[in-house]
């Protein structure tokens, strides 16, 4: 992990866990309070492939203008039945969007400690430890849930059969491995307002939390 900066700069920390696991509570919650910005993976991917951007040019060149559509971005849902059928044109995209993602962060990080108008930036994505995210981060929280319960999410949330579950579990850390990547852990296994004090007592724990400007 990165030295953590006592001087009272803006702090970098990465939640990451399992699919199922909830992020979204603790996450909507920090994104309430005052001196806080919250970024998600899922909502960078979608930045960096706009039109534009080199991860757009080099999309476009390898899979070619069939997967553009009528406004000329990219139409994801064409691109995705691509590269869900084929490992390798899965794993090519990967490697143009993870660091182009990761690129993003970087300027969005150091954009805002430029400013000094924030006291917490939180990143979030499933593959913080993967793709080595401790290269911005000071310290990474991992959100954890029993399986069984993030299970049960996954059915009624998603409509995802076992075997499609089993598949997702399969492929990604296990709680083992969590657990020996993020230097904080979050029980989201019980209900929000618990989950929530959690969050609480580790932002006050370390300095960013007054109990003021809550959602």
């Amino acid at each position: 992990m990165k030295p953590t900066d006592e001087s009272g700069s803006m702090k970098i920390i990465g939640i990451t866990g399992g699919v199922g696991a909830g992020k979204s509570t603790v996450l909507q919650f920090l994104a309430g309070l005052p001196g806080v910005r919250v970024e998600e993976a899922d909502r960078a991917g979608h930045l960096v492939m706009e039109p534009g951007t080199e991860a757009f040019r080099k999309i476009r060149e390898h899979f070619g203008t069939g997967i553009l559509g009528k406004d000329g971005r990219i139409d994801r849902p064409v691109l995705s039945r691509i590269v869900f059928s084929d490992r390798r044109e899965l794993s090519w995209l990967n490697s143009v969007i993870h660091p182009a993602v990761k690129e993003w962060f970087r300027r969005e990080t150091e954009k805002e400690r430029k400013k000094a108008k924030i006291r917490l930036f939180v990143i979030e994505a499933a593959l913080l430890i993967e793709d080595h995210y401790e290269e911005l981060c000071e310290e990474f929280w991992y959100i954890y849930t029993a399986p069984e319960l993030r299970r049960e999410r996954l059915k009624a949330s998603r409509g995802y059969p076992d075997e499609k579950i089993d598949s997702i579990f399969r492929n990604q850390q296990t709680d083992a491995q969590f657990r020996a990547c993020c230097r904080e852990v979050i029980d989201n296994s019980g209900s929000p307002e618990e989950t929530l004090i959690q969050v609480k007592r580790l932002l006050e724990k370390k300095g960013l939390y007054e109990g003021k400007g809550e959602s």
